[in-house]
């Protein structure tokens, strides 16, 4: 007979809109143990599971605080209440969770304030649906009884089944079940039962787990766009944030956080539960798709992920996608969760019209061949062999080109996407990675006049040999990094420069004086005219990832706004229940420039 030993849930607190999949452990007649399922379709000894999630209707429901989404809530605000700011956002589990966050809390009130002055209504945030705003005030208050629900009768089902005299509601028949806003607060029951295959009648008693109550997923907290360009008018904003004009377009450039990358002992002091892929990936999804860029440049996206999650999902929302796995020669995993680089553009705004990819592997076999002895290449090969990889995706704009080029003539634009070397002590390898990429942009630029964006993680610091390459145009020859070079690839290093006008995009808020642009200013580091951080973890605290633009042909109109260390190390560092990644995305707006005919 078929027997349940065990049953348990590998995620410790339930969340909306991650999967729920329990473990169950059987035991076959003959005695032997295994965790495939058994459907009624497969039957093993006669006997096939049948699963049923319940909710907990008759408990008293339970506030969570928007800070500590694990704690219950004891106060609220009520300039939230007042303002109509989401109530979940205005729970708070202590009058020092309230006071430690009023800071970053406080934000919410005035944005909204500010959106109300200026539009006589609620603006809607860079996150779109996802999260909006209202009001002003700081006011707290005891909440002992909180009402959550969608008016004064919550809208179940009638069905629901008795147990020990509490009143549960069915949920679910699938072993797989996915908690919703109406589970907030409750406490799930999962019942795991063996039933015979002829007579479908249930054997024997039924296993059960309980959950911890349902916890709302926690989002990451609006970033908006400053504008950059000079012209700071309201009217040219959208509903949602981004500036409405046919002739400019947005970037967005990200470093996801693979998942096997994701390790407990990597981020520990990031909670399990946060760092789940279950979890991590519909975050990500949300805050990928609230910044509703044209062209989205990800890094370290895994294929399986990429196949399974992302391309499908971002495809619902318009995108088309092209995706680079790494070359996956020394990657120990499973194949496919080999991570690379992923572009997405909106096809309603841009065409698809070539490809390149580039493998750094491939471009190393061929340096060696050319320059390394017989007997140091093996030794060469393992300092240059790491699998990184870049993709180069050359669009046709479909929107109107007012101005912006000979008219009749297509606009189009260079997109790479790269992620290089991550070993520090690899300082030729990065510099040579970077420079066999734009010497291979050059060559693009020889063959057609086109704007040029390359974005990524360079895992290179403002101001290393890497980025004086791409933003000045060249590395001195005294520059520290060039003293490490043993096989010599460096060399010259008089060839260490290229003619593409390539600025960095965030260094457009080092000229900006005034308002909101004045606060990122001071997240600028003065010496290097880059953001402070882009990649905040609790070991290392820097700028790994860029934006570069062509400046003959294309103006930065606006950016997103950096964040400041202090929002992001209430929770120690990056990735956190808020942020789903090491890293924080990059967007900007670009508008291209008219060009005489030639």
């Amino acid at each position: 007979m078929l027997t349940v030993l065990r049953v348990h849930l590998p995620s410790e607190i339930p969340i909306v809109g991650c999967e729920l999949t329990p473990y169950v452990l059987l035991r076959r007649a003959d005695k032997s143990v295994f965790t495939d399922d058994v459907t009624e379709f497969n039957p093993i000894d006669g006997h096939f599971l049948r699963y049923k999630w319940y909710r907990i209707q008759s408990d008293k429901k339970v506030a969570v605080c928007s800070v500590h989404p694990t704690e219950q809530a004891t106060l609220q605000c009520l300039g939230c209440v007042k303002a109509k700011i989401p109530v979940a956002k205005s729970y708070h589990c202590s009058t020092k969770c309230f006071s430690d966050a009023w800071q970053h809390h406080r934000v919410l009130h005035e944005r909204a304030a500010s959106a109300v002055n200026e539009n006589g209504s609620e603006e809607e945030e860079i996150f779109g649906r996802f999260s909006s705003t209202g009001g002003n005030g700081s006011m707290t208050t005891s909440q002992s009884n909180p009402s959550l629900s969608n008016g004064n009768t919550a809208l179940y089902p009638a069905t629901v089944t008795q147990r020990g005299g509490e009143t549960w509601f069915e949920v679910g028949c699938n072993k797989t079940y996915t908690p919703t806003a109406d589970d907030i607060g409750h406490v799930l029951k999962f019942e795991c039962v063996v039933v015979d295959a002829e007579t479908k009648l249930v054997v024997g008693s039924a296993s059960t787990l309980l959950t911890s109550r349902v916890i709302p997923a926690p989002s990451p907290s609006p970033r908006r766009m400053v504008y950059v360009s000079g012209i700071d008018a309201p009217g040219n904003q959208d509903g949602d944030g981004r500036i409405s004009s046919s002739g400019t377009f947005t970037v967005l450039s990200y470093n996801i956080l693979s998942d096997v990358y994701a390790t407990n002992e990597t981020y520990s002091y990031c909670p399990p539960w946060a760092l789940s892929w279950a979890y991590r990936r519909q975050n990500l999804l949300r805050e990928i798709v609230g910044y509703r860029a044209d062209i989205v440049c990800l890094q370290e996206i895994q294929s399986d992920h990429f196949e399974e999650f992302f391309g499908p999902e971002l495809d619902k929302h318009g995108y088309q996608a092209i995706f680079k796995r790494k070359s996956g020669e020394i990657f120990t995993g499973p194949n496919n969760s080999i991570d690379g680089c992923a572009t997405f553009f909106r096809r309603d705004r841009f065409s698809h019209v070539k490809k390149y990819e580039v493998e750094f592997n491939k471009a190393a076999r061929s340096l060696i061949d050319a320059l390394v002895p017989s007997a140091q290449k093996k030794n060469a090969l393992n300092r240059l062999i790491k699998d990184n990889v870049a993709l180069i995706v050359v669009l046709e704009a479909k929107f109107g080109n007012q101005g912006i080029d000979v008219p009749g003539k297509r606009q189009l634009v260079c997109v790479a996407n790269t992620h290089v070397n991550v070993h520090q002590e690899l300082k030729d390898v990065k510099l040579w990675q970077v420079h066999t990429l734009i010497k291979g942009l050059e060559k693009i630029a020889v063959s057609a006049d086109i704007p040029m964006l390359v974005c990524g993680d360079f895992n290179s610091v403002p101001g290393s040999a890497p980025h004086a390459l791409l933003a000045m145009g060249k590395v001195d020859q005294h520059h520290p990094d060039l003293s490490m070079d043993p096989l010599g690839i460096l060399l010259p290093s008089s060839k260490l420069t290229h003619q593409l006008p390539l600025v960095s995009a965030y260094s457009s808020f080092a000229r900006v004086g005034v308002g909101l642009g004045l606060d990122q200013r001071r997240r600028i580091d003065p010496a290097t005219n880059e953001p402070l951080f882009t990649n905040c973890t609790r070991d290392f605290i820097g700028t790994h990832d860029y934006i570069f633009y062509s400046a003959d042909c294309l103006t930065v109109e606006s950016l997103l706004e950096l964040l400041d260390e202090d929002s992001l190390r209430k929770d120690t560092a990056l990735p956190s229940p808020e942020w789903s990644s090491d890293h924080i995305a990059l967007l900007a707006e670009f508008r291209c420039k008219p060009r005489t005919r030639r």
